[in-house]
């Protein structure tokens, strides 16, 4: 059985770690250039108002600067564009150094005085994702700070009236809560661009502040959307490599009609296309340099601030963050023009397809392509070139003069740049008015370049390819070869379209002909219903490698995930799909990781459980690792949940649940980018249930290894310790007296309200910490006796007692009593009270085995006990750690404190169980209660806890408060 069990949460440890290195690891690598300065970096404090600076010490306002423009503003005399970037959870002020490094390169090459002054704010690095009860405080110092800037440029002609905001991770949830403030105007902000922040919800919630927040900021962009449409977010995620904030949660919760909010993700970025972590994310030189053309691009030339124009914003982010034409912005040529040139510059194209490579020399070249013996055949005109000159190359004839045309009208705007080269295509449906297709090659520069063009059909050009189930862990195969007779083809990958799935699909491209001046393959994976759209390039031959993942799951019943190929004519290309089941585990990681805290604490909580059973049957405990193997019970747990959310649906339990004012259940993490369809109505996953049972899993591999090294870390322990303390043969060593446990709750009860509540928490761990030390050290003097008396048993009566303590499944000792007696005995072979004095030897106390034998046991059980109360203190962690960074800058008392009151209940109870012991509990009366009370508070907890993580601590403390009563009465 003990291998058993240790082979299965093996294997389960392995699962876990397969998920964790593919989520953390499993990508690519990282692509992104550095951003350099080239001058020695300055950061200039802004004053601030004595009030502000006073209310709030910890903060600060920077102007950044370096060489001769930071001299230039040593007296703030400043004539640029605001812009003001907000750090993140746990983020330096610092971070904005890359986008204003980059932002003064870029005004000096222009050299016309359009520039910007980038601030940035000091908000101490504070855990504002881990604690929520600063948000607050940062929302309404960054209100301060806006209208300090503002006030710089007062004497200037033409002074900003708003400031655009940059913010990264928690910094973009803080600047769309200004707009919550009261006193907030929206006219001050009509820009907002954010990095990395997980708008839909917090990556972890753990304390009520946080969400409260976040509900707050919520409403405010959603239920009152209609008085926020002048103002322009943009919301970038990074992709996979960001395994801090997922690309989902960086979502805006917006009405879908609301033409101002953009989301998207880097990899979907033109000129970008790769993918940045958390923290790469700040300075990653391509996301950087495309924040900064877009932000010179907004500035008016007449007043050098930005544009207070929401559709000209939007048509500028447009070009640059969703796609981008590879047009100089705001060249409007819809209007007919004119083409000239020589008969001799002028081809008239027959074939399908155009192949042409410029020369070296500088020529005028057109090649003219006649639509009315095409339109029957063909649908569509696609064609690419990878000369990304920023000018327009294709036109549509609407008047020929001979074999010329002399008016045409531009239909680059539909441009699409690639990594690799530009296309264009185009529907002829839309072409009407149109007579010939012109396509411009000239390089009067001598600039060599190639241009591809065809005629397509679309519809022979696209194939359906179902992909395997999640299931087949990867022993079956999708695939599809395509004999590329054309430049671009697109694969439907049908029945993609949720997040828990993960595919390894090859792309292996051969031809018969080599080519050097071949233009490469570019593969895109678009996503119909969300801008998470990833390409791949590749040369010719070779096999490529594309992850098909998806950062959201579709929210309606639109069409699935497209692979499109840009191909290479004439070559064979052979697609195949196929499950990868280390990528589905990151997936379920990805998505449903910050659940694991709630099964560890089940599992942890049912093994307590356990041991609590086994006193009330045997009258000693099981062992710690045996307790956690047998706390897996899906089928209690789960069950009983599922039950839960199925009856909700029915109104009538809805009106019974809510006449009890019961909270509503929480659910897996939504995966579709709002969580609602377009209709509006919350989506109903039932997919993400169907886990619960490998979260279950996973949790008790982790309560099942993190005990196993909670011993190990006890054992080492107590060996450092044991010269400081004087060896003891007692089970009583480690305990309070009562008095002292009063003082200790009344001090730790004025510690908690005075200062913090976590401190209180962590203080009760460490004392109950030295109280399983000392039961270390005194199991470990005990065991190495060799004077101990064995016990008056029978070899048959010793044989029974420890194969039964082997099993725990029967009865302890044939000197033990049954307790349905009425009173309980201890069996250790002899029929006397326990409390009767040791008999002595030479005027000795003379031990016996069952002296060690109740060590052990009190040792089992306090062990569980640590185990159970680590998850407070590491839950209640951040705001201890932030309480404690501000203790220099603020009162002793923490404000909020998420930790207080409710701590009250939990340190009580921690500070009265640390003189419990198996013989108190074998006598109480209340402890088969006890024990049969934990699992309906498992249930519970799986219940209301995985969206609400701090309620964790909330069920530990209903679960220990009991206990502690069984150890009084």
């Amino acid at each position: 059985m003990r291998v058993a069990t240790v082979a299965f949460y093996g294997c389960a440890l392995g699962l876990l770690a397969m998920g964790l290195r593919e989520m953390f690891s499993g990508f690519e690598e990282n692509r992104c250039t550095m951003t350099y300065m080239f001058e020695y970096p300055e950061y200039r404090r802004i004053a601030l108002p004595r009030r502000v600076a006073r209310q709030y010490p910890a903060y600060g306002l920077y102007l950044y600067g370096e060489g001769q423009y930071a001299q230039d503003t040593r007296g703030l005399k400043l004539t640029g564009a605001p812009v003001l970037f907000l750090p993140g959870n746990a983020g330096s002020y610092k971070q904005a150094r890359s986008l204003g490094s980059v932002a003064l390169r870029k005004a000096e090459a222009l050299e016309g005085g359009v520039h910007l002054n980038v601030f940035t704010i000091d908000f101490n690095e504070e855990l504002v994702a881990l604690y929520g009860g600063s948000l607050r405080r940062q929302t309404l110092f960054l209100h301060e700070s806006i209208k300090a800037i503002l006030r710089l440029y007062k004497d200037h002609e033409a002074p900003p009236h708003s400031v655009v905001l940059v913010g990264h991770s928690m910094g973009g949830v803080v600047a769309r809560a200004l707009f919550t403030l009261p006193r907030f105007s929206p006219r001050l902000v009509s820009l907002i661009i954010t990095q990395a922040s997980p708008h839909q919800a917090p990556v972890l919630s753990l304390d009520a502040h946080l969400l409260e927040f976040y509900s707050a900021v919520r409403q405010r962009w959603v239920g009152r959307a209609e008085d926020l449409r002048n103002v322009t977010v943009l919301s970038v995620g990074g992709g996979y490599r960001d395994y801090q904030v997922r690309s989902g949660l960086t979502a805006l919760p917006c009405p879908q009609d609301d033409p101002s909010k953009l989301s998207l993700v880097v990899t979907a970025v033109p000129r970008t296309w790769v993918s940045t972590d958390h923290l790469s994310i700040v300075w990653c030189k391509e996301l950087v340099l495309a924040t900064v053309r877009a932000f010179f691009d907004l500035i008016e030339p007449e007043t050098g601030q930005f544009s207070d124009d929401p559709e000209r914003r939007m048509a500028i982010l447009n070009h640059h963050f969703i796609r981008h034409p590879v047009r100089v912005l705001g060249e409007q040529l819809e209007m007919p023009v004119s083409l000239s040139g020589s008969p001799k510059t002028w081809s008239e194209v027959n074939t399908l397809r155009l192949a042409y490579s410029a020369p070296k020399e500088g020529q005028a070249k057109y090649f003219l392509f006649a639509l009315s013996s095409r339109r029957r055949a063909y649908s569509h005109f696609y064609c690419r070139s990878n000369n990304l000159e920023m000018t327009s190359w294709v036109y549509g004839c609407t008047q020929m003069n001979g074999s010329m045309c002399v008016q045409a009208v531009d239909l680059s705007f539909g441009t699409e740049l690639l990594p690799a080269y530009k296309v264009l295509t185009l529907s002829l449906s839309e072409l009407s008015s149109v007579s010939h297709l012109i396509v411009v090659a000239s390089n009067l520069n001598g600039r060599q370049f190639t241009v591809e063009c065809e005629w397509q059909r679309q519809e022979s050009q696209t194939v359906s390819v179902p992909v395997p189930h999640v299931l087949s862990f990867g022993m079956s195969v999708s695939d599809v070869t395509l004999n590329s007779t054309g430049l671009r083809h697109t694969i439907e990958l049908q029945h993609f379209h949720q997040v828990y799935q993960a595919f390894r699909i090859s792309v292996v491209s051969h031809c018969k002909v080599t080519k050097a001046d071949r233009l490469p393959n570019v593969y895109i994976m678009k996503v119909p219903w969300f801008r998470e759209d990833s390409v791949t390039t590749s040369s010719i031959p070779s096999v490529t490698e594309i992850s098909g993942m998806l950062h959201t799951s579709r929210p309606d019943n639109s069409t699935g995930v497209l692979l499109q190929l840009h191909t290479a004519p004439n070559c064979l290309y052979k697609v195949s799909v196929r499950t990868s089941f280390p990528r589905v585990l990151g997936q379920v990681l990805r998505f449903c990781g910050p659940v694991l805290p709630v099964y560890v604490a089940v599992a942890l909580l049912l093994a307590c459980g356990g041991q609590m059973s086994s006193v009330v049957r045997m009258g000693r405990p099981l062992q710690m690792s045996h307790a956690v193997a047998r706390s897996l019970q899906p089928h209690k747990v789960d069950l009983p949940v599922y039950l839960l959310h199925l009856l909700l649906r029915y109104s009538w339990f809805q009106d019974g649940w809510s006449t009890l004012h019961l909270p509503p259940l929480d659910a897996l993490p939504a995966t579709s980018p709002d969580g609602m369809t377009q209709e509006g109505l919350p989506l109903n996953e039932d997919w993400p249930r169907l886990l619960s049972p490998l979260l279950y899993v996973l949790g008790a591999a982790i309560a099942f290894w993190g005990s196993v090294l909670l011993r190990l870390f006890l054992r080492l322990l107590s060996l450092l310790l044991a010269p400081l303390h004087r060896p003891s043969v007692s089970r009583d060593c480690g305990t309070l007296r009562r008095r002292t446990q009063l003082l200790l709750i009344l001090c730790l009860s004025v510690l908690g309200w005075a200062s913090c509540g976590a401190l209180s928490i962590t203080a009760t761990f460490l004392l109950h910490l030295y109280r399983v030390l000392r039961l270390q050290m005194t199991e470990r003097s005990l065991s190495h006796m060799l004077n101990l008396a064995p016990d008056k048993q029978t070899d048959k009566e010793k044989g029974t007692g420890e194969k039964e303590k082997g099993t725990g499944e029967k009865e302890k000792g044939t000197g033990e009593k049954e307790k349905g007696t009425g009173e309980k005995e201890r069996g250790t072979g002899n029929s006397e009270a326990l409390d009767s004095k040791p008999k002595e030897c030479n005027g000795a106390p003379l031990l016996s085995d069952s002296v060690l034998q109740d060590v052990r046991d009190d040792l089992q059980l306090h062990v569980s006990l640590s185990a159970l109360l680590t998850l407070p203190v590491m839950l209640c962690a951040p705001s201890l750690i932030h309480w404690t960074r501000n203790l220099r800058y603020s009162v002793a008392r923490l404000d909020p404190d998420p930790c207080w009151p409710h701590s009250m209940p939990l340190f009580i109870a921690s500070l009265l169980l640390i003189n419990c012991n198996t013989l108190t509990l074998s006598y109480s009366k209340t402890l088969p209660i006890t024990s049969r009370l934990l699992l309906p508070l498992s249930v519970a907890m799986v219940s209301f806890s995985p969206l609400h993580l701090y309620r964790v601590n909330y069920f530990v403390s209903a679960a220990l408060v009991p206990l502690a009563v069984s150890c009084l009465f």
